[in-house]
């Protein structure tokens, strides 16, 4: 009899902690874990991976390099008096206004910057940073008035995008790079870690209401069609021939 009993509450036991692994399940998919090779656009709100508000906008500065890309390439081809389609340098203003100086920039004017001028940390760059985005600005607003294609009929229109092009792409090529590795990796000084955390909700919260869902993702898409249609989407043609 105990014999018997021993092994009902050894089965018992057994069937507790299986159904206890099984309660435990859903929870694991919100902590972040995804079943491998399940489609990102199939997967659930809880179960998206989340994103560090530093990573966030290192990303999106990704999405900057490939318009900065694409803004060198038209400046090229209008210097080289070669066709250019300049729908594609409309759409990529259109992606800085909107994605870079309205959204990315946004967050940097209104979460880092004022973090760090409380902290008295590198409030020095933090004001060259914040002119730059002025200045980012007027060009946008320069770039998109020319983006057309009868100023492309001028010479002195053509010049004139030429040159906004080109003053955006060196003035944002140091900018971005100064702040990947200067002034975000010092945020981590300026915030806890809970309030580091927050924001990182707080960003992608901003981002789907702007963008929708994979608000990211659809830009990259936008920055790939711009590129195949110029000619500098495949990554093999910058590698060096030696």
């Amino acid at each position: 009899m105990r014999e018997l009993e021993g092994t009902s509450r050894r089965a018992f036991i057994r069937a507790t902690a299986v159904m206890g692994a099984g309660l435990l399940l859903p929870g694991c998919a919100m902590t972040g874990q995804v079943t491998a090779g399940q489609p990102k656009s199939e997967r659930s709100p809880q179960a998206e991976e989340k994103v560090s508000p530093v990573e966030d906008l290192m990303r999106e500065h990704g999405v900057l390099k490939r318009v900065l890309l694409v803004y060198g390439e038209a400046a090229r081809r209008i210097e080289a008096r070669e066709d250019l389609p300049t729908e594609q340098v409309a759409d990529g203003a259109g992606i800085i206004r909107s994605f870079i100086e309205d959204y990315h920039e946004k967050l940097e004017e209104e979460h880092l910057f004022p973090r760090f001028r409380k902290a008295a940390k590198l409030v020095d760059l933090v004001e060259v940073l914040l002119e730059q985005h002025r200045g980012g600005r007027q060009l946008t607003d320069k770039t998109l008035g020319l983006a057309k294609a009868q100023a492309l009929t001028k010479p002195e229109d053509r010049r004139a995008l030429a040159d906004s092009l080109r003053q955006f792409v060196r003035m944002y090529g140091p900018h971005e790079a100064r702040e990947d590795t200067v002034l975000f990796p010092a945020f981590h000084d300026v915030v806890g870690a809970t309030e580091y955390d927050d924001l990182g909700e707080e960003f992608e919260k901003k981002e789907q209401e702007l963008f929708g869902e994979h608000g990211f993702e659809k830009m990259v898409e936008r920055v790939a069609a711009m590129e195949k249609v110029l000619g500098i989407y495949d990554l093999k043609q910058f590698t060096p021939r030696v």
